[in-house]
């Protein structure tokens, strides 16, 4: 929470926008956020944000949880309407945003891999899902883990959609990829020499590719280092990050755009990128 970025990029568009609102960040324990999100509701807070590791935890104090965010499993927009707060997760949007945007494909003839089966790893399903890709691989270490990743999704309309994973099976499943994403920590800053795949088990990824990282820091990671020099297109966490902020704050303010640049910029200028 310290380390936000969030504040940043919002109270740029609101400068920009000239909106008499202000986006402040609030650590929070867990055992008092029932009691937080009363008093957000007695301040007249219009949103709020929701990070680790409050996502989950904060689902049975909603009055209204949207679809994406029930099969998902986590909410991370919370708005006020009339008395009641409503959580949505934007974190899909986030991650389809540069997809949709840049990258103008007909993706149902196309497979991604996803790396990881953690909270980051079930906004990625559901995008995938979203932009309607023929086949989704999620790959993980833990059998147990990944097995309970999957019955999690049971009673959703996305429990057929996508297969799981044990790590030994990459090199068979990397050379079909047309869309790798990293979900896991690994490489992330400091740990900026580490990757979640070997210069071999890269080199096994097709040349038209896009590698994805959700990671930021640093720009670019290990992983989207070894996937450029294999001939990958890349896109790293900072672009989902904008973008998901970006969905958050037109639910909030309940407008079609918000400015997007100044968003960005904000963070590349602190980033120094």
């Amino acid at each position: 929470m310290e380390h936000s970025l969030s504040p940043l990029m919002h109270n740029a568009a609101l400068a920009k926008l000239g909106l008499d609102y202000v986006y402040l960040p609030f650590p929070i324990a867990p055992e008092n956020l029932e009691s937080a999100i009363a008093g957000f509701a007695s301040m007249g807070v219009v949103g709020f944000s929701i990070t680790i590791p409050h996502k989950q935890a904060i689902l049975p104090l909603l009055s209204e949880i949207s679809p994406i965010a029930q099969a998902i499993g986590a909410v991370n927009t919370v708005t006020r309407q009339g008395n009641q707060w409503i959580g949505t997760n934007t974190d899909v949007e986030g991650f389809i945003a540069p997809l949709q945007t840049t990258y103008h494909q007909d993706w149902s003839q196309k497979k991604a891999v996803i790396l990881g089966n953690g909270g980051a790893a079930r906004a990625v399903v559901a995008g995938c899902i979203q932009l309607g890709l023929a086949e989704i691989h999620v790959v993980g270490r833990n059998l147990q883990k990944l097995q309970a990743f999957s019955q999690s999704w049971q009673n959703s309309l996305y429990a057929d959609k996508f297969q799981v994973h044990e790590w030994p099976e990459l090199p068979n499943l990397i050379p079909q990829a047309n869309l790798l994403v990293n979900t896991t920590p690994i490489g992330m800053y400091p740990h900026v020499e580490e990757s979640p795949l070997s210069s071999q088990e890269i080199s096994y990824l097709p040349s038209d590719a896009i590698a994805y990282d959700l990671i930021y820091i640093p720009k670019p990671t290990k992983f989207l280092h070894l996937a450029e020099k294999q001939g990958a297109i890349i896109i790293d966490g900072l672009e989902m990050l904008v973008q998901q902020g970006a969905a958050a704050l037109k639910i909030w303010l309940q407008q079609e755009t918000v400015p997007v640049t100044e968003m960005r910029q904000a963070l590349q200028n602190h980033l120094g990128i």
